[in-house]
Parts: C-alpha cells; structure tokens; sequence
C-alpha cells in the first residue's frame, strides 16, 4: 500500500541557548564566534536529502520541499510561517503531478529552485529512487508490481488557495534537474537528468520544445562519455537569453528570437584557480558552475565554482567572466580545503537587500590537533568527511567578505548535508539539513539568526 503523509504540525524549536561542539572533533578555530541554528519537525520522518527546493515568498513564508528516498513515497511540500512559528503541509508530489495510485516509481524530489511570478510557484519534480551502480546513482529498478519513472513534472502552486497545476511531464520520461523561469516572457527552462537535455516550454501555448543535448552521454554515460550535468540556469531578463555550462568549462546561451544554443566564445570557466578537473571523471562538477542568479542592479551573473568556492561574475555583453573572491569559510581558505560535499554547495543566493550574497559552505575540522580527513574521491555527489559549516556574506558594492562563524545546533552537533538557502524579509537564514533525533536521522528545516540588521 502506497503511503501519503498529510501532515499539519506545529514547529517545535529548538532553544538557541550557546553550545559547544562535541568534545572529541572541534572547528578550526576554537574561539571563533558561533551560531545556534533552531531545527524544526515538519512532521515527515522519511525525509531524506534535499538539493534547493527552498525559498522565501512574497508573503513572507518559506516554501520547501522535503525529499523522499523510497520508490513509493513522494517528496512532500510544507510551508513554515515565520510569525506564529507553524508548519503546514501543502501536497504531496506524486499527487500534484497526477500520478497518485498508478503504482509507479514515486515523484520523490524537487531539485529545483522556485520562481514566484503572479501569486503562484513554479517549479519542477525528480525522481528519488535510485540504484547505485559502479558506485554511481542511477535510476532506480522498478520492485516487482511498480512501473518505472514516468518523468519530472512542472508544478505550479497557488500561495493564496494552495492549489497545484499540474502543467505536464518532461517528454523524454526523465527528472527535472534545474529550471529557471523567464517572468517577461513566459518561459519555463529546464535540464533533465540523467541525460541532461535542454528544454523550454511555453507558459502561454503549453508547448514544450527539445533544444538538444549538450553534456554528450549525460550522467548516464560512461567512460569518456560520461559528464556531469550543470545545476543552475541563469536567465538574462533584458532578452531573454539563457545561460548553462557544461563540464569541460564552456558557457552556452540560448537565444530567445532564434530558439537556438549559441557557445558564448569571448570566455569560460576553465581556469587555473578552479582546479584540474577531467570532465569525464564522475564525482564532480568539473569546470561547471555550481549555483548562479541574475544581478539585475549591475546586469551580471554571478555564481560560485563547486569544490574551489570561488566567487565569479559574467558580463553577458563583454562576454568576460571576472574572478572576485574565494568566498569558502576562513578555515577552509587558510588551510587551502576544497570543500567536503563533493559537488560544492548550492546554498548561494543574493539577499533581499539586493546587495548581500549569502553562502553556506564547509569548513575543516580537528581532533586531537590533526585535521580529520574524509575520502580522496567519490563517484557521486556525497559529503567525503565530516561539514563544519559556516556561514559566509559577500558586499556586492564594496567586496567585503565576512565569516560569520560555524554553525551549530543547540545539543552541539552539526548540521550536513546543506545543499539549500532562502533569506527571510528579517534576514533570517534558512535551509534544509540532516536532523538526528531518537535514533533516526531525517532531512528538515532549519533556521540561523539574523547576522545583518
């Protein structure tokens, strides 16, 4: 029997009275300052990992997605009310995407970001049921009695009647990995996984157009066919231009009057502060960005670089792509670390003020004096060693970086797993980490002070 969790709960937070780490593993520098996080239960104990899926509304709630592992429980959606402290579940993938009792492989992730336009969300699902082959994640075998995955959905959710619309499946049957929406226009963008083909569809006919592949073999692939695909769309809202990377450091930008993917040729990613990187070895994201959005104060994209941490901005007209800062913890950027999450991290968005880049990121970690390492490689996106995260704010207008220090719960331990990031109207930062409570560790949100006012 297939399982629906309908839940509406009040978030119990934690206390934010000052902790400690644990005594057996401490932070870099131990008398730096540290911040308390509160964590929330939403009420979903099957919760598992969630990559964005998170973000601030108009009206001042945050929307998230809690992301299910199972073949045959969906990634559940909730929003948390930060004036009377309340969490209220809003649907369950599977259903939103019509799916509910067809006894197929579950909509178990939203790996997307949202994108408000008139009063409603638009975002997309993925699948969350995986098979690990050659120590790499595929989509999952069907169990015996279950069909396969039928595809990644857009959704659209009305914050003011809390209604889905289900505008339809990705035609070639795989999820949706990152979407972006141009609001002038009307278009949805969107690459699929495991294949990473490029698609739009069009808000105002509900045609859904192929724009090619560009990541050869995908994540499907193997051997020299193999590449990761890029994470994050950022779209140019003056033309409508949308811009993606691919492995080997190449921008690629779609044009809107031409319906064509053009390489941007007046620069790349390939560079030398990056790393060296071998597009068709799994693991990472190569010459990829990580996470991007669009500035529209200066009319340029910045983005984060995955393992280095290095902050960039494109100039879409100069075609230059100018190195800024390496925007990893101050532990990290003393000791030289790349960070553990193997793919960088995704928690990196501008803040409300329209000036604040806010990012969460790692740090290295100690016990007894030596510094605990994790795994040389990985063949997946995984954490190789224990996260000491920390979060980090950049100036646009003045390029001050500043750590504001590790993060903590209140019972000392440390949150992982961090691939998600909204700023709430009173600067509280929010995201979606590992919780371990009564034995069992699920994926929830969680909340840090305000470290501007």
């Amino acid at each position: 029997m297939r399982i629906v969790f309908a839940v509406a709960v009040t978030a119990s937070a934690v206390s934010c009275s000052r902790s400690v780490p644990h005594p057996a593993i401490a932070p870099a520098e131990p008398n730096e300052k540290r911040l308390v996080a509160r964590t929330y239960n939403s009420g979903f104990a099957l919760a598992h990992d969630t990559y964005n899926g998170l973000t601030a509304g108009s009206d001042g709630r945050i929307y998230y997605v809690l992301c299910s592992e199972r073949h045959d429980v969906a990634g559940q959606m909730y929003v948390f009310d930060p004036g009377n402290q309340q969490i209220r579940h809003v649907g369950d993938l599977t259903e939103a995407s019509g799916e509910r009792n067809r006894h197929v492989i579950a909509q178990g992730k939203s790996h997307v970001n949202f994108v408000e336009a008139g009063g409603r969300l638009y975002f997309a699902t993925h699948l969350g049921y995986y098979s690990i082959i050659d120590g790499m994640e595929k989509a999952g075998v069907p169990p015996a009695g279950w069909g396969p995955y039928q595809g990644g959905h857009l959704l659209a959710f009305d914050m003011k009647t809390g209604a889905f619309e289900d505008l339809g499946p990705s035609p070639n049957r795989e999820g949706i990995l990152t979407m972006n929406m141009d609001r002038t226009r009307q278009r949805i963008y969107y690459l699929t996984w495991p294949a990473g083909r490029f698609f739009r569809y069009d808000l105002k006919t509900k045609a859904t157009k192929d724009l090619g592949a560009f990541f050869l073999d995908g994540e499907n692939g193997t051997g020299p066919a193999y590449r990761t695909i890029c994470r994050s769309l950022a779209i140019d809202p003056r033309d409508g231009s949308v811009y993606f990377t691919t492995g080997e450091g190449s921008i690629h930008r779609y044009r809107y009057e031409t319906e064509s993917v053009e390489l941007v040729a007046g620069d790349d990613l390939k560079k030398d502060y990056f790393g060296l990187y071998d597009a068709s070895a799994p693991g990472h994201m190569a010459y990829n960005w990580r996470q991007v959005f669009w500035n529209t104060t200066d009319s340029r994209i910045y983005g984060v670089h995955g393992n280095s941490g290095y902050l960039f901005r494109l100039d879409p007209t100069s075609e230059r792509v100018e190195l800024l800062d390496r925007i990893t913890s101050t532990p990290s950027r003393r000791s030289g670390m790349y960070d553990q999450f193997s793919y960088g991290y995704l928690g990196f968005t501008l803040g409300p003020d329209q000036r604040t880049i806010y990012y969460l990121t790692g740090a290295p970690v100690y016990t007894a004096g030596r510094r605990v390492r994790g795994k040389e490689s990985t063949a997946k996106g995984e954490s190789k060693g224990i996260e000491d995260l920390h979060l980090i704010t950049w100036d646009i207008p003045t390029g001050r970086y500043t750590d504001h220090g590790p993060i903590f719960y209140e019972n000392g331990d440390r949150p992982a797993y961090v691939n998600s990031i909204a700023v709430g109207q009173d600067g509280t930062v929010y995201t979606l980490a590992r919780i371990a409570a009564g034995g069992t560790t699920r994926t929830d949100l969680v909340s840090i002070p305000a470290v501007l006012k």
